[in-house]
């Protein structure tokens, strides 16, 4: 007589196991996305190529523009991506079915935002090599990078809670619209112009925004502001916002259309 017990034993994996698988796929299904990559790698390399081939002749400084396009860059993985993937996700009903396995939806979220961090990496180090490579030098001081890298990780909190305001509330039509409208401005805006090119009378409103924060810090980190002070009100403004945005995505993502 055998002493196996073959009694049904089904159990869910850890809770650890579990987010990081769900954020591997996550990471997974954006890599695979054209559309994402194009806004995450192929436009921001094509701007630093852009800059090394004709930036010195239009009077652009290499060392704040590279830097400004690595902004650019995370803002398009912490916004844009989270923001349409989210939409479609809620629009054809993956989330609610999600929900319904051992994942918890704090589990769904904790995975969405690994994801983001992991893109975000892994595009700042392909975006800086290129940076590197076309020439960039960029000279950052210890306090210049603890401050940027703080900066980074509220703003990417900041990032992805908006865009799970506008995924959560929106239909997938509208938020994909509302996404790529969103990503030019910003790119019109701070991110890709430092903030004393603009007039005056405008430079305090757009202090505010998480978006000019990010590109500040990380114009700074390049060493633009290696002879002035360095803008750590970046810090503040990215904090206000991430707490903030958090609340409100966490009253108004509805998970279902």
């Amino acid at each position: 007589m055998s002493g196996l017990d073959l009694t049904p034993a089904a159990a869910p994996a850890p809770r650890a196991s579990r987010i990081r698988r769900h954020a591997l796929i996550e990471t997974r299904l954006v890599v695979r996305n054209g559309e994402q990559l194009l806004l995450a790698l192929v436009i921001p390399l094509g701007l630093i190529l852009a800059n090394a081939a004709v930036g010195a002749r239009l009077g652009i400084a290499r060392e704040p523009f590279i830097a400004s396009v690595i902004a650019l860059g995370l803002w398009s993985s912490g916004f844009t991506s989270p923001a349409i993937t989210t939409a479609f996700e809620r629009r054809y009903g993956v989330l609610e079915r999600l929900v319904a396995t051992p994942l918890r939806r704090a589990d769904l979220l904790l995975g969405k935002a690994a994801m983001v961090a992991t893109i975000a990496v892994g595009q700042a180090v392909v975006l800086g090599v290129a940076g590197l490579l076309a020439g960039w030098s960029p000279r950052p001081t210890p306090g210049t990078t603890l401050i940027a890298v703080a900066t980074v990780a509220f703003g990417l909190v900041t990032f992805t809670g908006l865009a799970l305001i506008l995924a959560g509330t929106a239909s997938a039509e509208l938020t994909l619209g509302l996404a790529n409208l969103v990503y030019l401005l910003g790119a019109a805006g701070g991110l890709m112009v430092p903030l004393a090119a603009f007039p005056p009378w405008s430079q305090p409103v757009l202090a505010l925004l998480p978006t000019t924060a990010v590109a500040e810090a990380l114009r700074a980190w390049s060493g633009e502001a290696a002879t002035g002070t360095f803008p750590g009100w970046t810090i503040l403004v990215t904090l206000a916002w991430a707490v903030t945005v958090v609340v409100i995505a966490r009253k108004v993502f509805r998970w279902t259309s």
